[in-house]
């Protein structure tokens, strides 16, 4: 049977921040790996691709760290 899904999500945000800096910065400042909408050609500036295929605990501390991050820039 072929996948019904995938574990991947392509949020959009508000940020007055290119998605390439956002993904680098995100990495760099609270050490959450994240992929830069650019990647997927123009149409996907403004957006971070996630991958999700991990435990809730990881996937609530990460959040919680871009939590921290965007707050910074509110």
């Amino acid at each position: 049977m072929p996948p019904l899904g995938a574990c991947f999500a392509f949020p959009t945000y508000s940020l007055e921040m290119p998605s390439l800096e956002f993904a680098t910065r995100l990495l760099e400042e609270v050490h959450v790996a994240t992929v830069p909408g650019s990647a997927f050609g123009a149409c996907g500036e403004g957006a971070l691709r996630l991958c999700y295929s991990t435990s809730r605990e990881n996937l609530r501390e990460a959040f919680d760290r871009m939590e921290t991050f965007i707050r910074q820039w509110m």
